[in-house]
């Protein structure tokens, strides 16, 4: 924290550098209001023109918006999860301070593939449900979700509405305590669909996050492909799991 007594010589980069740390570090959130210009200044132990300007510097580096009737807010942009430890998109959401919702936009039952059979550990051609589901923030689609689900689980599934808020709450409210397991990130262009639902254009980047989500006991519930928006989200990877991520074969 800054020195709050009274600095009137403080240079204005200074009081943005702090600020921007403090937005780095979560303090400020992604879309929320910045205490008023007065208040800084008064935290800061400087005049409210130096607080203008330091926050006028943050606004060209693009971390914060000045909004009519509403003061400096912090810019949406990257929303960073940990690779060692990835959570539900909700959970995620939530530790942001962010605003989660979702819609099944399509559901479909059918035999399953080979692929599905070997990833689900069930013979071939058994019933499954495969489903895509749009994921929001703040009311913006950020996610495309699409997800196979194993036979053991469909009476569970069944129940859920088209805009169930959280699978994952609502599979445990059922009784069913699934994890999430093991995961891929790899760059990929968008597809018709999802240009179509993300409201992007046909090959913008993705982010696609490929994972399995099991219970407690090993049982796999389902196997599933996440497509986020790369500009709104990024995920951090700690050294440890740099040689895990760089070593993994793909195909």
């Amino acid at each position: 924290m800054m020195p709050t007594g009274p600095v009137p010589g403080m240079d204005h980069a200074v009081v943005a550098a702090d600020i921007g740390r403090r937005i780095a570090d979560g303090q400020y959130l992604a879309g929320r209001r910045l205490p008023s210009e007065q208040a800084l200044a008064e935290e800061y132990g400087t005049t409210r023109a130096r607080i203008r300007t330091a926050l006028a510097s943050l606004a060209r580096r693009g971390v914060l918006v000045s909004r009519p009737n509403s003061g400096w807010l912090v810019q949406d942009g990257h929303q960073a999860q940990t690779v060692g430890e990835m959570r539900s998109f909700s959970r995620w959401a939530v530790e942001h301070g962010r605003e989660f919702g979702g819609r099944i936009v399509r559901r479909e039952r059918g035999g399953a593939s080979a692929r599905e059979a070997r990833l689900l550990g069930i013979g071939l051609g058994e019933e499954i449900l495969r489903f895509t589901r749009v994921r929001t923030l703040d009311g913006r689609p950020v996610m495309v979700e699409r997800s196979t689900w194993a036979p053991w689980v469909l009476p569970a599934i069944d129940m859920f509405p088209d805009d169930v808020p959280s699978i994952f709450g609502a599979l445990e409210s059922a009784g069913v305590r699934a994890v999430l397991g093991d995961h891929r990130i790899e760059a990929v262009a968008a597809s018709s669909d999802d240009a179509r639902l993300l409201n992007l254009r046909r090959s913008s980047p993705l982010l696609q996050v490929s994972r399995n989500t099991a219970t407690h006991g090993g049982q796999l519930v389902e196997v599933a492909a996440d497509r986020y928006v790369s500009d709104l989200v990024a995920f951090d990877i700690r050294a440890g799991d740099i040689a895990r991520t760089l070593l993994t074969p793909r195909g």
